[in-house]
Formats: C-alpha cells, structure tokens, sequence
C-alpha cells in the first residue's frame, strides 16, 4: 500500500499543486481545508504524514498541531507556511512539528523532506508493498518478523523481537521499563524485575555480533530505552 499523505491547506490551487506533486511521486492524498476537517479525518483514518499550512480558517495550523501531539498522536508533521523566521520554525518545532518547509518552495525538495520524514518514523515502503522499518543499518520485516543487520539475519528470541518492533516504530521516543514490560509481557511491573534489561543487553549484544558499527539502543537513565 501507498503511504497517504492528509493535505490541510485552505487555498485551494497551494491544495491542488501539491496533491499533484505528491501523486507523481508515488504518494496517495486526501485534502482537507481548515483545521476542524483535517482533525475529523485524523480521528477516521490516520494518515501517514500531514502537510501543514498555518493560516487555517477556524482552528489554526498550530492549534491543530497541538491538538494532535497532547493526544497522543504520533503522525509526522510537515508545516508548509510563508512564515520564514527563525523563531516562527523553533517554536512550532519545539510544539512537535516534524519539519518546516517554507513557502515558495520546490517540489524536489519538499518531496526530499516527505520521504526522510516518512523513514524516520518508520512507514518506509519497500515496491513490492511490504511495509519495512529502517533504522541506520537496521531492517525489520514486520509479515515475517525478520530482521536484518547489513542484510544479514538476526536471530531473536520473540521477546527480543518485540522489544526492537516497538523501539524501530517510535525511534525519538524514551519507554520507561515499566511500558516495556507492560507492552511486551502483558502484565505488571514491580520494579524489582530485571527481566527487561536482559533482554536489552541480550539484544544490543546480538546487534553489534551482526557487525553494526554504531550503538543502537540508548540508555536514558533514570527514564529508560531508545533507539539512539
């Protein structure tokens, strides 16, 4: 399946040429033009990526960023606005917004910042349509639970495998050993257990045997683990 891209911007001719942009480049889209529309088909169907504008009728391109991020909701966000300060790109990154793409812009190059989006958070798409998450020289395969480093296989046991399923989906993001645990073993966690960071070591172990030359998961004292 193709990624699907939600286009929130009220002009309707900025709607339509980057609809066209992003359909010859392979993508699918939906177009919604203000910020109240473009939550209600988040709330149906999540897509894959949203493409931003600011200056929205109703609820504002802010508003609606900020909405998405204190919900929960993960989506990358490329904000496409004719404001080009510097303060203007740090505060709505810092508000979560993925990139800041300013207006005028090419199309080569906002479809450059769509797709190393869409691989940093892992919705990459092999053309045979298998979704594959990529992370430096990692691949994982999540229809035959296979992973790969430097396309040689690595073998994990499931719990290892699971581990390293929900770390690839969410790379920037910190998980206690507590969701760890909860997420993985389906139960409680006490604190005393260890049975988490056994399988962290176990599993870092067995990616740098594979041959990868960097660290990949990240110790966060006193909070807990991420791809790094």
């Amino acid at each position: 399946m193709k990624e699907e891209i939600l286009i929130v911007e009220d002009d309707a001719d900025i709607s339509g040429l980057l609809k066209r942009i992003l359909e010859d480049a392979g993508y699918e889209t939906k177009q919604a033009y203000s910020g109240t529309e473009a939550l209600l088909c988040c709330e149906k169907k999540q897509p894959d990526l949203i493409m931003l504008d600011l200056m929205l009728p109703g609820m504002t391109g802010e508003e609606l960023l900020l909405t998405l991020r204190e919900g929960g909701c993960d989506i990358p966000v490329l904000v496409l606005s004719a404001r080009s300060s510097l303060q203007d790109k740090v505060t709505l990154l810092k508000e979560g917004a993925d990139d800041y793409i300013t207006k005028p812009f090419e199309p080569e190059e906002m479809t450059a910042r769509v797709e190393a989006a869409l691989r940093r958070r892992g919705h990459h798409e092999e053309k045979s349509g298998a979704k594959v998450y990529f992370y430096k020289e990692l691949k994982l395969y999540p229809e035959g639970r296979k992973v790969l480093v430097l396309d040689t296989p690595l073998s994990l046991t499931a719990y290892e495998y699971e581990i390293l399923f929900l770390l690839i989906r969410n790379p920037e993001k910190v998980y206690s050993r507590e969701l760890l645990y909860e997420q993985i073993w389906k139960g409680g966690y006490y604190g005393e257990n260890n049975t988490v960071n056994v399988h962290v070591s176990n599993l870092r172990r067995k990616i740098k045997e594979a041959g990868a030359g960097d660290e990949y998961i990240r110790t966060v004292y006193g909070i807990g683990f991420k791809l790094e």
